[in-house]
């Protein structure tokens, strides 16, 4: 039997997953969408699709007859507006995936760590960012330690709502906790960049590790481990790709400064583009986010 989902959020974000769990989120039925707008164009979808929708947000979520039935929600608001809404879920004992940068449960990447977290009430999503590129981080570090890891996210500037450029500190602060906590980089960065280019262009990912080579295989395990990662990812999210060849290239004296013992550079560039089902194409920084969460919502709905 599936497990009844609800979505607070009515934007951009929280469309696209509503139609993502419509059209065979598994394990799940979404029952509910929650906004703030009432002449919002998702919670208007919603309705025509068959959702109890609500304009009071979390206080008239958990007021609605469906709530009763609801086993997981997904929130796909705002750093801010997440903080409140996990308070007054907390009572229902309903788990959460949280789409937002607040960070207040576990960090989870799915192809990463979703199946240490399974048990917990409510897990964080990290950024779009750190979905899309902390798994190469985890595969490098798989074969080598990482002294040092640095992403570059650079999204269409016409990808970025109100809710992205509000978090755009935490997207920074967050992603590089991430690539440490989750990817197992010992120093990491983040960078996004809202590229304003007409027509605008998918999502561009770039991810650099400082490594040490001490075995001969190292650097083809190294590709070898990237490119298993890659698939991994794709298996959820079908518009995630190499853009080019993982580069494997020793470093100069200027960059070894940045880690000890560093000899290597790792350069791996991808590219996200987006499903298409409620968003553009370009918008892979936002599919990411809303496939992500489906598969993290389906896993737990299971357990």
């Amino acid at each position: 039997m599936s497990a009844g989902a609800a979505i607070i959020g009515s934007g951009n974000i929280g469309t696209d997953l509503m139609i993502k769990l419509l059209r065979g989120g598994r394990g799940l039925r979404a029952l509910a969408m929650a906004g703030i707008d009432p002449g919002s164009d998702g919670l208007a979808r919603a309705a025509r699709l068959g959702l109890a929708t609500t304009a009071g947000g979390v206080d008239g979520l958990v007021r609605l007859p469906c709530f009763e039935d609801v086993r997981v929600v997904f929130d796909a608001t705002s750093a801010a507006a997440h903080r409140a809404n996990a308070e007054a879920l907390a009572p229902f004992g309903v788990r959460v995936v949280d789409l937002t940068p607040a960070a207040l449960g576990p960090f989870v990447v799915p192809a990463v760590n979703l199946d240490a977290h399974l048990d917990a009430p409510e897990v964080n999503l990290v950024t779009c960012g750190g979905q899309a590129t902390i798994p190469i981080v985890a595969a490098v570090a798989s074969v080598v330690p990482v002294p040092y890891a640095e992403i570059v996210a650079s999204i269409a500037s016409r990808s970025a709502g109100p809710g992205t450029r509000a978090n755009i500190d935490e997207f920074t602060e967050t992603t590089a906790r991430a690539i440490e906590g989750v990817g197992g980089a010992g120093r990491g960065k983040a960078i996004i960049v809202l590229n304003p280019a007409e027509p605008p262009l998918i999502m561009r990912d770039t991810v650099f590790c400082l490594v040490n080579l001490e075995r001969p295989d190292d650097g083809r395990a190294i590709v070898r481990a990237v490119g298993k990662m890659v698939a991994d990812v794709a298996a959820y999210v079908p518009g995630y790709r190499l853009k080019q060849p993982v580069q494997v290239t020793p470093v100069g004296d200027g960059t070894a400064t940045l880690a000890t013992g560093v000899t290597h550079q790792v350069s791996v560039l991808l590219e996200v583009e987006g499903a298409g089902h409620y968003l553009p194409a370009y918008a892979g920084n936002l599919d990411i986010m809303t496939s992500a969460a489906v598969r993290a919502g389906e896993r737990l709905a299971a357990r």
